[in-house]
């Protein structure tokens, strides 16, 4: 559900921690979004959801009772029932598994951010409007983790060389082409040509011509992080 040119991004945020809510309230609302909803857990998603309509839901991946993988879960189950709504989850901590868990079955409208992030208010609003857009939005410590885990086993990545493993990683991260150029100082044809090098070489197997190449790549990278086809 993205949001109509000139209105703002609607947000519900899931987290346990009242202050930390208000903070992140506060802060989005200042840069333009309506956050329409807080929440202290995801018991009453579903229903803030139903009842506000949000373009994204930020939410922790920690959440009671359990505080344990409650935010993944969670995140999943919202991406199931409403497919039009896009979710970012928040960690405390480096969670490669967690990040795998999240894209096991699909990478599209999904994101997973250290909530260090939050101090870097620009990159959490592109973050939040890309997943909006149905993008896919990775932490760049996240990406470092899956990269050296990479590295160091057999991979569909294998036949990629380390220029397109380096474009490959900030597409994970969300990047477009025009910021991938930028932080690897190539031209914009250069990328394009990269792109199209990872298209060939990963096994991106699908029928349907109008599937997002991008998100199949991005989701066989975080895959290959994990070790599991």
């Amino acid at each position: 559900m993205t949001a109509p040119v000139g209105s703002p991004l609607r947000v519900v945020l899931v987290d346990d921690s009242a202050l930390f809510r208000s903070g992140l309230a506060g802060l989005l609302s200042a840069c333009g979004l309506e956050v329409v909803a807080e929440l202290p857990d995801a018991t009453r998603l579903p229903e803030a959801i139903a009842r506000h309509r949000p373009h994204v839901v930020v939410q922790d991946v920690r959440l009671p009772p359990d505080h344990s993988d409650e935010g993944i879960r969670a995140a999943l189950a919202t991406r199931a029932a409403r497919p039009d709504v896009g979710v970012l989850v928040l960690s405390t901590y480096v969670e490669s598994t967690w990040a795998q868990q999240l894209f096991r079955d699909g990478s599209a409208g999904l994101g997973y951010l250290l909530k260090d992030r939050v101090d870097d208010v620009d990159s959490l609003v592109e973050g939040l409007q890309a997943v909006a857009r149905g993008g896919t939005v990775v932490d760049p410590e996240v990406v470092d983790r899956l990269m050296s885990t990479t590295q160091r086993q057999s991979s569909v990545l294998d036949p990629l060389t380390e220029r397109e493993r380096d474009v490959l990683a900030l597409m994970a991260e969300g990047r477009s082409n025009v910021g991938i150029g930028e932080r690897l100082f190539l031209s914009p044809r250069t990328v394009e040509a990269h792109i199209a090098a990872i298209f060939t070489k990963l096994p991106l197997e699908s029928d349907d011509n109008t599937t997002n190449r991008r998100v199949l790549a991005v989701l066989a990278f975080l895959r290959s992080g994990g070790g599991e086809p």
